[in-house]
C-alpha cells in the first residue's frame, strides 16, 4: 500500500479575527513530532553542555516558538520601534513576509534594525537609557530567549534571582534575611555603574560560544549587541553594552554575571544577586572591607565591568536598601524610607487638587496602586506604618473633596448631609483656613470617616495587610486532649 504523504495544514498563528487563515506549512518543524524532538534537544543541551546545542536556529524559527514569542510580546504591550509598526499589525505583516523572514534568519543574512532611544526616570534620580527595538526584532529576540533560557537555567547559580522563571524578589529577600538572622549582619552592597552600557561584547560572545555551537545563532546575537541607535536620523554604532529594554537583555545580563556568581561560590561567600544588584553578607566590618576590595578587583579586571564606588558601601544591613526593603539586624524586613516616600509621591500625583477628576475616579486610580504596593511589601513588619499611611491618604482625599465643593454654601450642605450639625458645618465652611488644614478638622473627619471611605471603595492598606497576614498563617496543628 502506497504511503500517503499529506501536506500539514495549520491555523495561522497570528490571525486575530474569526476568519483565521488555514495554510500549508512547508517548514520541517511542522512535521509530526518535530517540535517534540526539538524541545528534547533544547532540554538536553544544558545537560550535555555544548554537544547538543547545535542547529538551534531551527528551534528558534519553529512555528510554536514564534507563536509563543508573539503572544509574549503582545502581552507586554510595548510601543513601536523606528519602523512605527505596532504589535497588532505584525500578524498581518507576517502572513505575507513571514517565510522570507524565517529564511533570512536561518541563512544568517537577517540584519536587525536600529533601536529607538528612550529614557525613563530612575527612583534615585537621573535617567535610565533604553533602546526600543522594532516589533519584529522584539519577537525574534523573545524567540531566542525562549530557546536559550532552558539551557542556561541548568547552569545558573542558586544565588541568582533576577529575571529567571520561578524566582522572585521575595525569594531573594527571604535568603538575605536568613543570612542576616544567622549573624551575617554586615553587608557588602555592590553597585555596578551603568552595567547594561559597559558589557564587554567579546567576553559575552565567548561565554555564549562555550555552550552554543550554532554559529548562525551566535552571529545573530552579536548583530543584536551591535545594533545601532537611531538619533535625529543618524545611526550610531554600539561597541559595548547590551540594548537594555529588549527581551534578550535580561538573559544576556545573567550570562555575563553568572561568572561572578561562580567566583563568589568558589570563595565561599554568602550572597544574593538580583540582576545587577548584589549583596554579600559577612560578620564584621573588617571582613566586609576586605571583600569589597577583592571583589571590586575581580569585577573590574576580570569581568571588565565598573563598580560605582560612590554608591557601593560596607555597612550594617539596616543601613542600606535591598529591593525596596530594609533588613533589620534580627532578620526581619521593613519598608525602606525611600520606598515609602516614592509611594507618597505617586499618591500626591493622583490626588493633586487641580486635576479636575471626579472623586470616584480618584479612588479607582488609587486602588490598583495601593493594592500592588501592598502585595510587594506584604512581608514587611509595617502595621503601624500602614495605619499612619492610611490616615494620611484619607486626609489627602478629604482635602480633595473639600476643594471640589468650591463655594461656602456647597461645603456647608455637604457636611450637613454627612451628619455634621448645622452650626458646626457653618463654622468650617466660613473658616478662612486652607484646604489642607480644613481636611484635619473634626467636622471633616466626622463627615468623611473610615466607614464613609469604605463605602466609596477606598482600598484600606491596614485591613488588607491583616488579611494577608492571616492567609499566610499555617493551620493549627495542636491536638486537644480528650477528657
Amino acid at each position: 500500500m502506497e504511503r500517503q504523504q499529506g501536506i500539514v495544514y495549520q491555523l495561522d498563528l497570528f490571525a486575530q479575527t474569526s476568519l483565521e487563515a488555514i495554510r500549508p506549512s512547508h517548514h520541517r518543524d511542522t512535521v509530526i513530532e518535530a517540535d517534540d524532538r526539538k524541545e528534547l534537544q533544547v532540554r538536553r543541551a544544558g545537560e550535555q553542555e555544548r554537544a547538543l546545542a547545535t542547529n538551534l536556529m531551527q528551534v528558534v524559527c519553529s512555528h510554536e516558538n514564534i507563536k509563543r514569542a508573539y503572544k509574549q510580546v503582545k502581552q507586554n504591550k510595548g510601543v513601536a520601534g523606528i519602523d512605527n509598526m505596532p504589535v497588532m499589525e505584525f500578524a498581518a505583516w507576517f502572513v505575507s513576509e513571514g517565510d522570507n523572514l524565517l529564511k533570512s534568519l536561518q541563512s544568517g543574512h537577517y540584519q536587525p534594525q536600529a533601536v529607538k532611544p528612550a529614557e525613563i526616570p530612575k527612583p534615585n534620580g537621573g535617567t535610565r537609557k533604553l533602546g526600543i527595538p522594532t516589533v519584529t526584532d522584539r519577537i525574534i529576540q523573545q524567540a531566542i530567549a525562549q530557546v536559550l533560557s532552558p539551557i542556561y537555567e541548568q547552569q545558573f547559580s542558586d544565588h541568582s534571582y533576577g529575571f529567571r522563571p520561578k524566582r522572585s524578589t521575595h525569594q531573594a529577600l527571604k535568603k538575605a534575611s536568613e543570612y542576616v538572622e544567622s549573624g551575617n549582619t554586615v553587608v557588602v552592597d555592590l553597585d555596578l555603574k551603568n552595567f547594561f552600557d559597559v558589557v564587554h561584547h567579546n567576553r559575552l560572545m565567548h561565554r555564549l560560544a562555550e555552550t552554543i555551537a550554532d554559529k548562525t545563532l551566535l552571529k545573530l546575537i552579536r548583530k543584536y549587541l551591535q545594533s545601532g541607535i537611531l538619533t535625529d536620523g543618524l545611526t550610531s554604532q554600539r561597541t559595548e553594552g547590551t540594548p537594555q529594554g529588549s527581551p534578550l537583555s535580561p538573559l544576556l545580563s545573567n550570562i555575563v554575571l553568572d561568572e561572578f556568581d561562580k567566583e563568589m561560590e568558589a570563595r565561599g561567600h554568602k550572597f544574593v544577586r538580583y540582576a545587577d544588584d548584589c549583596n554579600i553578607f559577612v560578620r564584621s566590618q573588617l571582613a566586609g572591607e576586605r571583600v569589597m576590595r577583592t571583589v571590586s578587583n575581580f569585577i573590574e579586571n576580570k569581568l571588565k565591568l565598573k563598580v560605582n564606588k560612590e554608591k557601593s558601601q560596607v555597612c550594617l544591613s539596616n543601613q542600606t536598601i535591598f529591593l525596596g526593603y530594609t533588613i533589620q539586624l534580627d532578620g526581619n524586613l521593613s519598608i525602606a524610607a525611600k520606598s515609602l516616600e516614592r509611594m507618597k509621591d505617586k499618591i500626591r500625583k493622583i490626588t493633586r487638587r487641580n486635576r479636575g477628576r471626579s472623586f470616584i475616579q480618584i479612588i479607582s486610580e488609587l486602588t490598583p496602586v495601593l493594592r500592588g504596593w501592598l502585595q510587594y511589601f506584604q512581608y514587611a513588619r509595617c502595621h503601624k506604618l500602614l495605619q499612619g499611611l492610611d490616615a494620611w491618604i484619607r486626609r489627602k482625599l478629604r482635602c480633595y473633596r473639600i476643594k471640589q465643593c468650591k463655594r461656602t454654601i456647597t461645603l456647608q450642605r455637604f457636611l450637613e448631609n454627612q451628619g455634621v450639625d448645622k452650626w458646626q458645618s457653618w463654622i468650617l465652611a466660613l473658616s478662612g483656613i486652607g484646604y489642607w488644614r480644613k481636611s484635619n478638622c473634626p467636622q471633616s473627619q466626622m463627615a468623611m470617616g473610615n466607614r464613609w471611605f469604605d463605602e466609596q471603595g477606598l482600598y484600606n492598606l491596614t485591613v488588607n495587610f491583616e488579611r494577608l497576614i492571616n492567609l499566610k498563617k499555617p493551620p493549627c496543628t495542636k491536638v486537644c486532649p480528650v477528657v
